[in-house]
């Protein structure tokens, strides 16, 4: 239906475009020429409009949330830098007080020696060499002198030392308060960007809950990757992994047993679901946990990373293998911090809640499988709020 739309749109679209281009123009003919002029605008933009809903929801919304998961990371880089350039604004400040201080020093001791060559007079050196009792009052009056000229040489060479020094830590603190300003703006700038792709997000999602076309394309696509889902987990347990001998209790023998993987109650069960208008079934083949944004996700046993990235309809994705063809899934992560390979402990960090591929807002979807069969995870986990 919507391809047949799109080419009668164009069908149309041309055979105005061609109306318009061969008829005369006439004075009187001038609102209806703007009349047509304004319907080829607006079909032009329906053209438009058609092609770009070419693109799947799913597709759109994992387009979204790696935009948004790029500029996250930028986000984050901008930030280090931003606090970087905090600290360094600081020290160098602090360099610059001790400085001054310094400096405050020599320059009231330079007054000292001011005055006094002030009261002493042009000839004051003179008068004190001429006034000695002999050769030996004369040479140590001598030495005096030499002292004292040393003294204010060493004076003016620490001053001048020390006011290059503060020109350099000026220097450096006008250049880490740039570093910071810049880092500011840029953090401001990708906030702002940020926020815009999280707002095209929610219009996305609002408008798939109130328009029941897009809501049934969705639940297409979601159970296109459901069976996505299914194929790769199919594949993974053809191609058993290559793990250290297992430590501790089988998974088998954790059954009601398994800490849950957040704290949180269970939003959506796991099970048949029917369409309250269409009277259509689906089969969600695990739950979802109404968890906050950026709460920590463990594993609820040990097991080696199996996947480990983006996937289509569940954002971040991360599936451990617990041996004997048991599986665990948990997606719409925010961040992922763990990679394919890795050996991860009961209760070890796997990454954190989110909202990738996530119609619902901030959700953590779990699922626990068996060979091909998923598991109700409600019977595997030991749930203190069932939900």
């Amino acid at each position: 239906m919507r391809a047949g739309s799109l080419g009668a749109s164009i069908a149309w679209l041309v055979a105005i475009a061609l109306i318009a281009a061969v008829a005369p123009v006439r004075a009187e003919d001038e609102p209806e020429l703007e009349q047509l002029r304004r319907a080829i605008r607006e079909s032009r933009e329906r053209v438009s409009r058609y092609e770009r809903e070419q693109r799947g929801l799913l597709e759109t919304i994992e387009a979204l949330d790696r935009s948004a998961s790029a500029i996250e990371r930028d986000l984050a880089q901008v930030r280090r830098i931003s606090e970087q350039a905090r600290k360094t604004l600081k020290r160098v400040e602090a360099e610059a007080a001790e400085i001054r201080e310094r400096r405050e020093v020599l320059e009231r001791a330079m007054s000292g020696r001011a005055v006094a060559l002030y009261k002493a007079g042009s000839a004051g050196p003179v008068r004190l060499l001429f006034a000695a009792d002999g050769v030996r009052d004369l040479l140590s009056r001598l030495n005096t002198l030499k002292l004292l000229l040393g003294h204010d040489i060493d004076l003016l060479e620490r001053h001048r030392i020390e006011s290059a020094a503060l020109l350099e830590a000026e220097a450096r603190a006008r250049e880490a308060l740039e570093g910071r300003d810049e880092a500011l703006a840029k953090l401001r700038e990708r906030s702002d960007q940020l926020k815009r792709e999280r707002a095209v997000k929610r219009k996305l999602v609002a408008r798939l809950h109130t328009d029941r076309a897009s809501e049934r394309a969705a639940l297409v696509e979601l159970e296109t990757a459901a069976r996505a889902l299914e194929e790769t987990l199919t594949s993974l347990r053809k191609a058993p992994a290559r793990r250290a001998d297992p430590k501790g209790p089988s998974f088998a023998s954790l059954r009601e047993r398994l800490a849950p993987p957040v704290e949180a109650p269970i939003a959506k069960s796991f099970g048949r679901v029917v369409d309250a208008e269409f009277k259509t079934e689906t089969f969600r083949s695990g739950v979802e946990f109404d968890a906050p944004l950026g709460a920590a996700v463990e594993a609820v046993a040990a097991g080696q990373v199996r996947f480990a990235g983006w996937f289509r309809g569940y954002g971040k994705l991360v599936i451990l293998d617990h041996g004997d063809e048991y599986f665990t899934v948990s997606g719409h992560l925010a961040e992922i911090r763990v990679k394919v390979g890795d050996e991860v402990e009961p209760r070890g960090v796997i990454g954190t809640v989110g909202d990738t591929g996530s119609l619902s807002g901030p959700r953590l979807y779990f699922e626990v499988r068996h060979g091909r069969e998923p598991q109700d995870p409600r019977k595997w986990l030991h749930l203190r709020d069932t939900g």
